[in-house]
């Protein structure tokens, strides 16, 4: 780990594509800052960290970088990094929350916010006694998930057979299918709800109408199509994003307080609407990306955001230090 004898922002991340928005914010502000990238190395227990803030944006999709252990290796530095006092932005909670969709999950419902009705199973002949219970259409994903890992739709059990029958399975690195109860939404869009600093900065609207492969919701895959791939609202087309004027919801509260329970400071969150009206929390993103295109017709800016709030943290440090 770099030794640095004055304080700055530290960047824990495992794909320089996705921090790249960041460092443009953080040059604009004069930010001093540094990246850690963190797919292995060596950890000296025995050391202090040094001065600074750290924003964790380590992703769940890991591994599909090939950093297989990238996720490990960063709870084992935030664990440090906590018992050292360090100010620590997406802390080990967070992290937990990342790589686990079953504790996503849980937390949310502690706070009053719905998920899909949800089976966690390990071993493919578990999941068809899962999708038994649960019925159909259902919905497959990864319990660490990221990139709509795993995420594949299903209306009855003879398609569920033949995929887990196949060599077209995809095994979870963490050995954890969830079978999940799929949200039908009268319209075709999702939303997802970003907060900076703990509180929200802005909704998105997300359509689904023109094809699965261009959604980061993981309720709109298809059965007939593979699962989502190296798609987020940083790459994705932008006419399918909108950045949402005057949102406002019962969530947003509620998100806030779960956010603060958590240790997470920077999330954007995913919810769907049914038939009936009812919201259903689905994802949260500690790892998250924005739409220049959708920020730029709605004069937003989720990176600078972001950039202004570690640049505040900074401040104190130094405050504190003097």
């Amino acid at each position: 780990m770099p030794e640095i004898a004055y304080p700055e922002v530290h960047v824990i991340h495992e794909n320089t594509e996705w921090v790249l928005p960041l460092r443009q914010a953080f040059a604009e502000l004069g930010t001093p800052y540094r990246e850690w990238f963190l797919d292995e190395g060596l950890l000296d227990l025995g050391a202090p960290p040094p001065a600074g803030v750290f924003y964790n944006r380590m992703s769940a999709s890991s591994h599909t970088r090939g950093h297989r252990y990238a996720a490990e290796y960063t709870a084992a530095v935030l664990a440090w990094l906590e018992r050292h006092g360090r100010t620590v932005v997406n802390d080990g909670r967070a992290l937990g929350l990342e790589i686990s969709k079953v504790a996503q999950y849980e937390a949310l419902a502690a706070h009053g916010i719905a998920t899909p009705a949800t089976i966690a199973t390990v071993g493919r002949r578990h999941i068809r006694r899962a999708a038994e219970k649960l019925g159909y259409p259902l919905v497959l994903k990864h319990n660490r998930g990221g990139k709509g890992l795993g995420v594949r739709l299903f209306y009855s059990p003879a398609a569920l057979n033949e995929y887990l029958d196949g060599a077209g399975f995809e095994a979870p690195i963490d050995g954890i299918t969830l079978v999940q109860r799929y949200i039908r939404a009268p319209e075709p869009f999702i939303t997802r709800v970003e907060f900076v600093g703990g509180k929200f900065l802005y909704a998105v609207r997300v359509d689904t109408s023109q094809g699965f492969q261009l959604c980061p919701a993981d309720q709109c895959q298809a059965e007939s199509q593979p699962a989502l791939k190296d798609v987020s609202p940083a790459t994705a087309p932008s006419a399918r994003f909108t950045i949402l004027d005057g949102f406002d919801s019962p969530l947003i509260p509620r998100y806030e307080r779960f956010l603060k329970a958590n240790g997470i400071g920077i999330a954007g969150i995913e919810f769907v609407v049914d038939e009936n009206g009812r919201a259903w929390t689905y994802d949260v993103n500690t790892n998250t990306n924005y739409n220049p295109d959708a920020e730029a017709r709605a004069g937003k800016h989720g990176m600078r955001a972001i950039a202004k709030h570690l640049a505040g943290l900074l401040e104190g440090t130094h405050a504190r230090a003097a």
